[in-house]
């Protein structure tokens, strides 16, 4: 690398020129009291110059130049020491190079132009990032983030609590801080937001940010900010700043200097805490293949297999702490914060293995030079366009991660300048902490990865702040955007676990014990649905503006039959019932089974008339019409058993497809009340003659009226009242 200084008149160092060559990117200050860094932007191609301007003259003390890696390359750090001209000295300017390209950084004296300079430097100080909080700036170990997180709810002890989540392998307790008007009340139709950070114990920057954030509320609360007094009083949010305290206490030991990519990365027990979740994914996409979903297998709120719930399952121990926080809190948005990289991942963070005619589809668009968007579909939750504006609204409001030059940190930039990418794409795995929020809980969760150094030095901690700050800020506030509400009943009870759905959004969302709700939306005109066992569903149109505040969106369910139709399916097997669409025309094979469903029910509706005729004629053995073979006699009762339900059988389908008639005669009338689940008699198929088939006409129904004005003179003639209980079982499996 050369360099070289051009001295200005009166012996001051005034400019400096640069050469070398690859990336170039640099930070650097002017003066640390009270003059602030500055930041050189590097060259976007290593064959284009670039030009860096101090906006005053500087003294330089000493210049250090020493290697780093960036963007996966080697390149060379430059920090000079020095004080600006009639100021105090103390200064650190600095800039980054790499092989192969020319950098400069020039200044001109003070009497060349003080106008100008006077401007550039005005112009720099309202736009420099520099750490104006007063706040703790510095690693925390766990005694010191316990302390910490104590003070500030000495500060703030109107709104802050502190809680423990659980302990790690270790003992170690994994502590959280709520920041509400109310601590530790769910207050109704107050969302609850959730940061976390530490899930991997040696990326650490979110540990610190997180309680710098702490600070910054209960501060900006006390002064009076209206910004975080309307977050505080609206929002019920919790901050974790180390989910993984093992892991953390590893890797502080060798600190920034000499820490590595992986030490301190897994728990005590060896887990990666980050993908050591269900997987539920693989169940709700093999329940999709086979249409299960939304009939037999919900789309949100899913439940967590047994297996994974046994004592001796291979579970951590923070994991287990951490589904049971997610359990007990209705979240509705949240963030993990992790290191490595500078991106905003959200999910699915697992790959759905295409179906045939999706990589058939993906070969002919690739063979014509298009997009895979079918493929590409198979990563994508069905909110996929709201977890896009949540990851933007980050990314942009932080003032790095959307920069063009940024680069990546390992490789290629995955998210094309953007800041964004679905985890599917960028890093596929399974059982992460975000696929299983979004489909067990109804929390949409996103990872922040902030930076490309995992440890950073405590001295680039105020700098990270700011970069982060007012990003942090925009995400919270997005926990407000969409619907919500309150379901009741017709009595305004609350109605807890009732699903709501939006048309178009194959997930839905469930609502918390009192009954509230919050359904996170982009804006436009939504219909949905409001539906809770026991009672009829409710629809209504609700509309979503671009303005930050959800629109209310209530609904009162009325109490229907559905205890009863459950309790009849129970006793059927919990089979399905056959729907047909009449939007669809049916098959043949359809048509010709409903037809000889219809004449057998038309047979058994006559055989009853008979049996009917027969019970309220003649108290003795009665003889049919020649045509029909002789039916048994009918004993009569003069006392009613006592109607009950048929327990459910456990028989299949296939054994079970029966349905028993009950029949009660009076001489006030006859009903019949039908029953499922018996076992079939198999001597009443062979009382049915094909005759029967040949009844089918239109004089069947005159017959049946005149047997029923019959039937009414003959009961109203009696002078006593009996009873007449009869039972038969009728298979419909052969149909």
């Amino acid at each position: 690398m050369r360099k070289w200084w051009a001295p200005c008149p009166g012996s001051w160092l005034c400019s400096h020129c640069l050469g070398g060559g690859g990336a170039l990117r640099g930070v650097g200050s002017t003066a640390l009291r009270p003059a602030s860094p500055q930041t050189f932007h590097g060259n976007v191609d290593k064959d284009t110059p670039v030009l860096s301007e101090l906006p005053e003259p500087v003294v330089a003390r000493f210049i250090r130049i020493y290697p780093l890696t960036w963007n996966g390359s080697l390149c060379m750090r430059l920090e000079v020491l020095g004080c600006p001209v009639a100021r105090e000295c103390g200064g650190l300017a600095g800039a980054r190079r790499g092989g192969g390209v020319l950098g400069w950084a020039t200044q001109h004296p003070a009497k060349d132009n003080p106008a100008s300079l006077a401007a550039v430097y005005s112009y720099y100080a309202q736009n420099e990032v520099v750490a104006t909080d007063d706040l703790d700036f510095r690693h925390h170990s766990y005694k010191d983030m316990r302390q910490l997180m104590k003070v500030v709810n000495e500060e703030c002890p109107t709104i802050t609590r502190t809680y423990s989540l659980g302990k790690s392998s270790r003992g170690l307790k994994i502590y959280a801080m709520e920041i509400s008007d109310n601590p530790g009340e769910h207050e109704l139709g107050e969302p609850e937001f959730r940061y976390t950070a530490g899930i991997h114990g040696n990326e650490v920057l979110g540990r610190e940010l997180l309680l710098l954030l702490m600070q910054y509320l209960c501060r900006e609360y006390r002064d009076g900010n209206p910004r975080v007094r309307s977050l505080v009083q609206d929002t019920r949010i919790h901050l974790v700043p180390s989910l993984n305290p093992d892991g953390y206490e590893v890797a502080a030991q060798m600190g920034s200097e000499f820490g590595n990519w992986a030490l301190g990365l897994w728990t005590e027990e060896g887990f990666d805490i980050f993908e050591d979740f269900p997987d539920l994914n693989s169940v709700l996409w093999g329940a999709e293949e086979r249409k299960w979903v939304p009939y037999r297998v919900p789309n949100n709120n899913l439940p967590i297999p047994e297996r994974y719930l046994s004592p001796d399952a291979t579970v951590s121990t923070e994991v287990r702490a951490i589904i049971a926080w997610m359990e007990k809190n209705p979240f509705v948005l949240g963030a993990n914060l992790n290191g490595g990289e500078r991106l905003v991942s959200y999910p699915y963070d697992m790959t759905r293995t295409p179906t045939q005619e999706q990589l058939l589809a993906a070969a002919m668009a690739a063979a014509r030079g298009e997009d895979e968007d079918e493929v590409s579909e198979a990563q994508e939750t069905p909110d996929h366009a709201i977890f896009r504006w949540l990851a933007i609204s980050f990314a942009s409001a932080h003032l790095t991660l959307t920069e063009p030059y940024r680069g990546g940190c390992q490789a290629q930039d995955y998210t094309g300048g953007m800041g964004i990418v679905n985890g599917a794409k960028w890093n596929p795995r399974s059982g992460t902490i975000n696929d299983f929020s979004y489909l067990h809980t109804n929390c949409l969760e996103l990872s922040f990865y902030l930076g490309c150094d995992k440890f950073p030095h405590e001295s680039e901690l105020p700098r990270e702040w700011e970069n982060n700050k007012e990003a942090l800020l925009t995400f919270m506030e997005q926990v407000h955007r969409g619907i919500k509400g309150v379901v009741t009943d017709e009595q305004g009870i609350p109605i807890a676990n009732a699903t709501i759905s939006v048309s178009g959004i194959n997930h839905g969302v469930k609502t918390a014990s009192g009954g509230d709700y919050w359904r996170i939306l982009n804006p436009g005109e939504y219909r949905v649905t409001a539906h809770a066992e026991g009672y009829t569903p409710s629809a209504k149109t609700c509309n979503v503006d671009y303005d930050i505040g959800a629109t209310q969106c209530n609904f009162i369910l009325a109490r229907s039959n559905w205890k009863r139709i459950r309790e009849i399916m129970a006793m059927n097997g919990n089979r399905p019932i056959p729907h047909i669409d009449p939007s669809r025309p049916m098959t043949p094979q359809q048509r010709r089974l409903q037809q000889r469903r219809l004449q057998h029910r038309l047979r058994l509706r006559a055989q009853m008339r008979l049996r009917r005729l027969n019970a309220t004629t003649t108290l003795g053995p009665h003889t049919v019409p020649s045509t029909l073979p002789p039916a048994p006699a009918t004993t009569l009762s003069t006392t009613i058993e006592p109607w009950g339900l048929v327990p459910p059988t456990t028989a299949g389908w296939e054994e079970s497809e029966t349905e028993t008639y009950t029949e009660v005669v009076t001489e006030f009338g006859t009903e019949v009340e039908p029953e499922f689940g018996t076992k079939v008699e198999p001597e009443f198929e062979t009382q049915l003659e094909p005759e029967f088939e040949t009844q089918l006409e239109p004089e069947f129904e005159e017959e049946e009226e005149e047997e029923e004005e019959e039937e009414e003179e003959i009961a109203t003639g009696q002078a006593f009242p009996f009873t007449t209980v009869e039972t038969y079982t009728v298979n419909f499996g052969d149909f």
